[in-house]
C-alpha cells in the first residue's frame, strides 16, 4: 500500500486535462491570447533598460516587493496595506484557492469562467455551482443571486474571459454586498471594462479584487499580478502564505517603471476600445457570424459550423486566433484578440476574402 500511493496519485493527478495554452504559431499574427500588443515596442525597452539599471540579480530583492506595492498604491489610489503582488493573477488564485476552499466548499461562478481557475478547483476537488451565459453571453443577475445561497465563495472574472461580459456596476456591488462567503472579482481585464470595484473592498471585508499588468500594460511575459483586499487578509497573505521571494527583481523594476508611464497605458487602453469596436461592427456586417459584446480587450463570435474551416483558413494565412468550440448553445465560437490596428485589419480583410 505504502509502495504504490505515489503512482496512484500521479495517475490520479495525470487524469486532469489541465489549463490548454493555445499552440504556438511562429510569425503569426499573435490575436490568440489577449496579450496587448498596442504598447509600443518602445514602451517595453524603455522599462526594461531601466529595470536593468536599477537592478542586481545577484541580490535576493529585498524591499522590492514594498516599493513596488507603494507604485501601485500610488496607481490604484489604494492604501499600500491593502495591496499584495504575485507571480502573475493566476498564482494569486491558486494560493487563495488551496488555503480557503476544499472539496466540502462550493464556489458560484459562471459558465465559461477563466480556463485556469477552472482548471484549479478541478485540481483541488474544490465542486462549483455554475450559471450558464445567456443565449446573447449575458448572466443573468437573478439566478445569480438566487445560487448564491449555496456557496461559500463568489468568483467572477469581470469581464469575462471567454464571453467579454460585464454586470452593470450597480449589478454586481448589490450581488457582492448580499452574498456572506468570500468574494473574489478577478479584474484581469478590468481597465477595457466600464468600471472596478476596488473601492468596495474599503467597506468589505469578505472582498478580494484580483489585477494584473499582463492585459493593460502588455507585461505578460514578466508574470506580475496583484489584489486589493482588507489588511488583515493581506498581512496575512504576504507575510506567511505567499512566497518569500514572488516575483524577480527584473520584474518589480520593470512594474515600477511601467507604472510610472501609466499615461501611454491610457493611450492604448483607448486606441483598444475604438479597435474593438471596429471589430464587433465589421464581424457583425457578416450574415455568417453573430457577434456579442465585449468589455474586454478581445471579441467572441460564433461562427456556426465553419467555425473549424474559418480558423484554419485564418491560419493558413498565418493569423492566430482561439478556438473555443461550444460554449452554451453555440457550438462554433471563436474568440480573436484585439491587437494594434494593422493587426486588427489583417484579421478582417483575411476574413472579408474567405466570405467572399
Amino acid at each position: 500500500m505504502k509502495k504504490n500511493w505515489f503512482a496512484k496519485e500521479v495517475k490520479r493527478l495525470g487524469s486532469i486535462e489541465g489549463y490548454k495554452k493555445p499552440e504556438l504559431v511562429q510569425d503569426s499574427v499573435k490575436l490568440d491570447s489577449n496579450e496587448n500588443y498596442a504598447i509600443s515596442r518602445q514602451f517595453q525597452n524603455d522599462i526594461l533598460g531601466a529595470a536593468k539599471k536599477n537592478s542586481d540579480i545577484r541580490a535576493y530583492p529585498l524591499g522590492g516587493a514594498e516599493r513596488l506595492i507603494s507604485a501601485l498604491s500610488k496607481f490604484t489610489q489604494m492604501p499600500s496595506y491593502m495591496i499584495g503582488i504575485g507571480n502573475g493573477s493566476d498564482q494569486i488564485l491558486d494560493i487563495i484557492l488551496s488555503h480557503f476552499a476544499s472539496d466540502k466548499t462550493k464556489i458560484l461562478t459562471s459558465d465559461p469562467s477563466f480556463g485556469f481557475f477552472e482548471e484549479r478547483c478541478k485540481l483541488y476537488n474544490i465542486p462549483l455551482v455554475a450559471v450558464s451565459f445567456s443565449d446573447d453571453m449575458k448572466l443573468d443577475i437573478k439566478t445569480m443571486q438566487k445560487n448564491s445561497k449555496n456557496a461559500e465563495i463568489l468568483y467572477l472574472d469581470s469581464p469575462n474571459n471567454p464571453t467579454g461580459f460585464q454586470f452593470s456596476k450597480r449589478q454586481l456591488e448589490d450581488l457582492t454586498k448580499s452574498f456572506e462567503g468570500l468574494v473574489i472579482i478577478d479584474e484581469a481585464y478590468g481597465e477595457f471594462g466600464d468600471y472596478s470595484l476596488t473601492r468596495m473592498t474599503k467597506t468589505h471585508d469578505n472582498l478580494i479584487v484580483i489585477r494584473t499588468l499582463s492585459k493593460s500594460f502588455g507585461m505578460a511575459g514578466l508574470r506580475l499580478g496583484y489584489f486589493i483586499a482588507n489588511k488583515q487578509f493581506t498581512e496575512t497573505f504576504m507575510r506567511v502564505l505567499q512566497y518569500p521571494y514572488p516575483v524577480s527583481t527584473i520584474t518589480i523594476e520593470s512594474g515600477i517603471q511601467a507604472l510610472a508611464r501609466a499615461g501611454l497605458v491610457r493611450d492604448s487602453i483607448t486606441n483598444i476600445r475604438a479597435e474593438r469596436k471596429r471589430i464587433i461592427e465589421t464581424l457583425r456586417s457578416y450574415d455568417a457570424f453573430e457577434v456579442f459584446d465585449s468589455k474586454a480587450n478581445f471579441v467572441l463570435f460564433d461562427a456556426h459550423g465553419s467555425y473549424k474551416r474559418v480558423y484554419s483558413a485564418l491560419a493558413e494565412q498565418g493569423i492566430s486566433i482561439r478556438k473555443l468550440g461550444k460554449i452554451g448553445s453555440h457550438d462554433g465560437c471563436l474568440r480573436v484578440s484585439v491587437g494594434t490596428k494593422e493587426m486588427n485589419s489583417k484579421f478582417l480583410l483575411a476574413v472579408r476574402d474567405l466570405l467572399g
